[in-house]
């Protein structure tokens, strides 16, 4: 069965106001009004646990423009450290990212806290593309300890609210619809400098063609002439 904590971040990422306002009760104006943003732009969240198959995750959140394989945890304490099957199943989560070109996430629900008390960090993969690349910038990776390898610390992720604003702030793909217009305008720009240098290169050719003949006339005239 999904955990109580499965469905509510289900719920959230859902988009379902019930399951929204119940969980941002005891958060701050500014956290309430960045996790509403979901209800918006919601995503279809579908539980994979139980597939049979390792580097699913628990959830899988899939909208138009991105998705996400998520795997769940809960903890009282702030850092879970990896381990056995904890281990394997990072990995998976590692070599599907690498194999399907996803970026795999980590919800790290922690216990007994007010506000927000989820956090999301992101499963590194090398080989991301378009917005996905982007949205990596964002989003910390696990930490990692003096041995280098990655555990789970509350403490170091983006909170829910934040992440929530990242992928549903219709700013955030105004920013974006911006910034590739002015890419095109940059290229259209270039294109024409590019025309006009043609043009003045041509027309330099053809000034010059007209004086050599001038040239060769006034020399045929003060021939004849003599």
């Amino acid at each position: 069965m999904a955990s109580q904590y499965e469905r509510e971040l289900r719920q959230v990422l859902a988009g379902v106001d019930k399951g929204v306002e119940a969980v941002i009760r005891s958060c701050t104006e500014e956290e309430k009004e960045k996790m509403r943003l979901v209800t918006s732009r919601p995503f279809l969240v579908v539980r994979a646990a139980g597939s049979g198959m390792e580097g699913t995750g628990d959830l899988l959140a899939l909208r138009g423009d991105i998705c996400f394989p998520i795997e769940v945890k809960s903890t009282k304490a702030s850092k879970l450290y990896l381990s056995g099957r904890t281990m394997d199943q990072y990995l998976a989560m590692v070599n599907e990212g690498q194999r399907c070109n996803l970026m795999p996430l980590y919800a790290h629900r922690r216990k007994g806290i007010r506000g927000d008390s989820w956090m999301i960090f992101r499963v590194e993969t090398d080989n991301l593309k378009g917005r996905l690349r982007q949205l990596a910038k964002s989003i910390p990776p696990f930490p990692r300890n003096r041995n280098g390898t990655p555990y789970l610390n509350w403490e170091e992720g983006m909170p829910l609210h934040k992440f929530i604003s990242l992928v549903c702030s219709n700013a955030a793909e105004q920013s974006q619809t911006l910034h590739r217009l002015e890419v095109r305008a940059i290229r259209k720009d270039s294109a024409k400098q590019l025309n006009i240098a043609d043009i003045i290169d041509e027309k330099i050719g053809v000034a010059s063609d007209i004086k050599n003949q001038t040239d060769i006339l006034s020399e045929l005239a003060r021939r004849r002439s003599r």
